[in-house]
């Protein structure tokens, strides 16, 4: 069982809190002769997996880095462009790391809003005046829980399927938010959350949230 990420997101949809915890693991490395199968592209300044699957890498999967040296953007930590390394057959065998890359802060932001507009989109659809919004939104890899405070505050944690106990942790890390920001004197509603009890507390729940899951998932 794992808890990916914990966010908070605040009554305008912005993101006050985020905090990465188990990542799962999607990193690729293999070997490749030339020329190379796969068909890449240039996406967001990243190279790209456009066309092929193999090996547990699949179209979407961003470069990271050749023969063990880290790729950003498009370019390797020398200089050269990834792309015409690739297209060298004098550089074959080459070994290539794929993977997804982790999401930046302004990624982080905009999905947390547009989270929100989803959030109150469901809200209106729905045929009860009274619907709560998102609570569970589930896929193949991962489930998103989420718990809205009476006064508009979105707290979301990102699970692996299987993981129990999620609706305690919820309730749980809203405890922490009221006793750690809320009774902070020096924190604004709304605003960033820079506390490191916050923190702290927060790491401490997910750890024993986990352990429950298990224990549950076992039983």
């Amino acid at each position: 069982m794992a808890i990916f990420a914990v966010y908070v997101v605040n009554r305008a949809g912005g993101l006050i809190y985020q905090m990465d915890h188990t990542s799962a693991k999607t990193e690729v490395e293999k070997t490749f002769s030339y020329p190379l199968e796969l068909v890449l592209k240039i996406v967001d300044e990243r190279v790209v997996v456009s066309f092929g699957q193999r090996d547990g890498i699949k179209v979407g999967h961003t470069l990271l880095a050749i023969n063990g040296e880290t790729v950003t953007g498009r370019g390797l930590e020398d200089g050269r462009d990834v792309l015409d390394v690739i297209a060298d057959s004098e550089n074959y065998p080459i070994a290539i790391k794929f993977g997804r890359p982790k999401l930046s802060s302004n990624e982080r932001i905009m999905l947390a809003s547009m989270f929100h507009s989803l959030f109150v989109i469901s809200c209106q659809l729905s045929p009860d005046v009274r619907s709560s919004g998102i609570e569970v939104l589930e896929v193949d890899t991962f489930k998103l829980h989420c718990f809205q405070t009476l006064t508009g505050i979105k707290f979301i944690v990102l699970t692996d399927p299987r993981q129990g106990g999620v609706e305690s942790l919820l309730k749980k890390i809203y405890e922490i938010y009221s006793d750690f920001a809320l009774k902070n004197p020096f924190y604004s509603l709304d605003m960033p959350i820079r506390c490191e009890l916050f923190e702290s507390n927060i790491l401490s729940a997910l750890e024993q949230s986990e352990r429950a899951g298990m224990y549950t998932a076992s039983v």
